[in-house]
């Protein structure tokens, strides 16, 4: 029976995503990444691609290339990490066998399509992609095949924003047309090496014996490039290696003012990390506390025990000799409880012991910029009382401009205010997204 492995590529991620949480750049050249003379380009939309614009392009030169129209803005990686984990929920809740590659991108292998016809599979896919526009927001293309590799390639076909289906009794009438450089595996020095010696597609290197490519590309990766070139990909898709923490954290609608509400937002998080704990099948040895104060920077506190334990009364104590509160930091907007250091032998230790137990703490601080810096740049994400959310579109001579918009509320009104109103303050990239992010815990 046909075997269909899926790969699922979310389209220009980093700049949907600012297309998405800022509805006027829609149908614009956006450009993200460094703003600087030698920033770099991290993501490009499909619109900036159209002049040549790229990921890793130094950024003067895809600015040279897009022309006036570009739009750069600069990496908002808290909003991309939640946007990517909505999208994975999603899926990981309706496919059995997910294997995700990188922020925007996964391998599946749904059980339901075994055996499928290729229409099937199309609709299958289809379906998909329109959920997770629906659900998240964000356009993403799905290529579908015998193995990883066609699946791979296929996903390259759809783009942007569609699927596209390689049956098998199809795969060489579809790929030994495509250059040799489509191949999983061959990076441009490879790619050079098969093009001077006339191997220009994936075609030309089927047709080599397994000697000839030995001899050209040697013997540990040329069998297996000539293999998936004559159409054998049998790589099974595999879960994501085991993870290396668990935690949990919450962004609340108003700042935490007392003792009591940060001990409640304190025990939510841990019950949902140990939650995940457990789950896991681990101990942890170290505990970590996070927290985002009202003027967006952040603090992170670690303890490391002598042992690893799951008891929730241990890790609790751990979790509050770590805790700081309002009293000596101020309003708290964001608090996180996680857990790293996991090992599958475990002590189970009641908390008294502690103190012994105790090996090191670190505090972090993060380099944001506060409140009382007052300092404004492009593309920043602010909040006004009357206006709601919205970001910085220009900066200069002692006035701000800014565009008020967030993914609901589609392209929104643009105002200018003195660098110095009060009521103009620095605002959380996440609350750009308007979801309700109570129930999605990101990891840290």
């Amino acid at each position: 029976m046909q075997r269909w492995v899926l790969h699922i590529d979310m389209d220009a991620f980093f700049a949907s995503c600012e297309q998405l949480t800022r509805p006027t750049l829609m149908g614009r050249p956006v450009l993200v990444g460094g703003m600087s003379g030698r920033g770099v380009v991290a993501g490009a939309s499909y619109e900036a691609r159209k002049y040549g614009a790229h990921s890793a392009m130094p950024m003067y030169r895809a600015q040279q290339l897009v022309g006036p129209k570009a739009v750069v803005v600069r990496p908002r990686f808290e909003v991309y990490r939640l946007a990517s984990q909505r999208v994975f929920h999603y899926i990981e809740s309706h496919v059995e066998l997910v294997e995700q590659l990188s922020i925007d991108e996964a391998y599946m292998e749904p059980a339901e399509l075994v055996g499928a016809s290729p229409e099937e599979v199309e609709a299958w896919a289809h379906e998909l992609r329109a959920a997770i526009r629906e659900d998240v927001g964000l356009p993403a293309s799905i290529g579908a095949g015998s193995g990883k590799q066609f699946a791979k390639i296929g996903s390259g076909q759809a783009k942007p924003d569609g699927a596209f289906i390689i049956p098998a009794d199809k795969q060489e009438e579809m790929l030994h047309p495509l250059d040799v450089d489509e191949l999983w595996g061959v990076g441009p020095v490879t790619a050079t090496k098969l093009h001077s010696i006339g191997v220009n597609t994936i075609g030309d290197l089927a047709r080599l014996s397994q000697r000839e490519v030995e001899i050209i590309l040697g013997s540990t990766i040329g069998p297996s490039l000539w293999a998936m070139a004559r159409g054998v990909d049998d790589r099974p898709v595999a879960p994501r290696a085991e993870s290396k923490s668990v935690s949990a954290e919450h962004t609340y609608p108003e700042d935490l003012t007392s003792k009591d509400e940060v001990d409640r937002a304190l025990e939510r998080a841990l019950t949902g990390a140990h939650r995940r704990l457990l789950k896991d099948g681990r101990g942890a040895r170290t505990v970590t506390v996070k927290m985002r104060m009202a003027d967006f920077h952040s603090e992170t506190r670690s303890l490391t025990l002598a042992y690893a334990t799951d008891d929730i009364a241990t890790l609790r104590k751990a979790m509050h000799s770590l805790a700081r509160y309002p009293a000596e930091l101020g309003p708290i907007r964001l608090v996180g409880v996680g857990f790293s250091g996991l090992e599958a032998e475990r002590q189970d230790v009641l908390f008294p012991e502690l103190d012994q137990a105790m090996v090191s703490t670190e505090t972090r601080f993060d380099e944001e910029t506060t409140v009382a810096d007052r300092t404004w740049h492009a593309t920043q994400d602010v909040f006004h009382p009357e206006y709601g959310h919205g970001w910085i579109q220009g900066t200069g001579h002692g006035f701000v401009s800014v565009r008020f918009e967030t993914r609901a509320t589609g392209p929104g009104p643009f105002k200018s205010f003195a660098a110095d109103d009060d009521k103009l303050q620095p605002a959380d990239p996440i609350d750009s997204l308007a979801w309700d992010i109570d129930d999605l815990d990101m990891d840290f």
